[in-house]
């Protein structure tokens, strides 16, 4: 079933809502090629979104004690709740130290999604890029992690002095997020776009506005919605505080092009002093 959802605007810009029954269909492919994002509804059970959030909360406990810093090279993002517990509020790697998380990227469930990269090498990976990634967002004194300003997630190859590559994040939600979250916005179709505009199209995390075309993501826990990496998006912050503010997601990274597997020397690239220095 389809359903659309209006955007930001109360404009019926094209968002639909998909279900996949382990197949992608020509429709999925023709509004991701066009929107550069789709939104799959009910991907994953309740059961499966708790079970997934217990694993990754042993593994920040784990981190935590051990005031672990970096994973690979990328920093692990530390905050406090609303109570002043020290949290992890962005996770690097995560599925390296999770067999349950592990299990499920390496599944049948995830594999037709690399059909949306017509590259004959394009892999779901585990251990390029910041690898899976969790985002635990809360608006609170004490976060590290409200919003993010607008970006591409593919400018990260100039970074690494590479070429700009096709990218997909694939990104599960494991709390809902309304429009009293913020959340992901995104400008539909900016995916197809020149090497200029996908870099400075907008200042790469320092921007933070509203844009007039956005369109705001409306999920519920257990969604799956997909982005390609050269969409400009941001996350706007929740105009609720404390716990009632959560919002968590995981990304999964479908990647193509030359292998740069991240090891315990990877150096930090510059695009997290960047965002680091975005926030001040």
């Amino acid at each position: 079933m389809e359903k659309i959802i209006p955007t930001m605007s109360n404009q019926q810009l094209p968002y639909k809502t998909f279900t996949i029954n382990g197949e992608l269909t020509q429709e999925h492919i023709n509004f991701f090629n066009k929107n550069g994002f789709i939104h799959f509804k009910n991907f994953i059970s309740k059961e499966e979104v708790s079970r997934i959030w217990s694993s990754i909360s042993g593994v920040h406990d784990k981190w935590i004690a051990e005031d672990k810093a970096k994973v690979n090279g990328i920093p692990i993002v530390y905050g406090e709740d609303e109570n002043g517990k020290k949290i992890v509020q962005r996770s690097p790697f995560t599925s390296l130290f999770s067999r349950d998380l592990h299990d499920l990227i390496k599944s049948e469930k995830l594999k037709p999604f690399v059909k949306l990269i017509s590259n004959s090498d394009a892999r779901l990976s585990e251990n390029e890029k910041d690898g899976v990634v969790v985002n635990h967002y809360i608006n609170h004194k004490n976060s590290e992690l409200k919003q993010m300003g607008w970006h591409t997630d593919s400018a990260r190859d100039i970074f690494y002095f590479q070429k700009v590559q096709p990218m997909l994040n694939v990104g599960f939600y494991l709390t809902d997020s309304t429009k009293a979250h913020g959340g992901l916005r995104v400008l539909p179709g900016s995916h197809n776009q020149s090497i200029r505009s996908l870099l400075f199209k907008k200042t790469q995390f320092v921007s933070m506005s509203e844009d007039k075309n956005e369109v705001g993501i409306e999920a519920e826990a257990g969604d799956l919605v997909i982005h390609d990496g050269a969409i400009w998006h941001r996350v706007a912050m929740s105009e609720l505080n404390g716990q009632a503010s959560r919002r968590i997601t995981m990304y999964v990274p479908i990647v193509c092009g030359k292998r740069n597997i991240k090891h315990d020397h990877s150096k930090t690239p510059f695009y997290h002093k960047l965002r680091f220095l975005a926030k001040k």
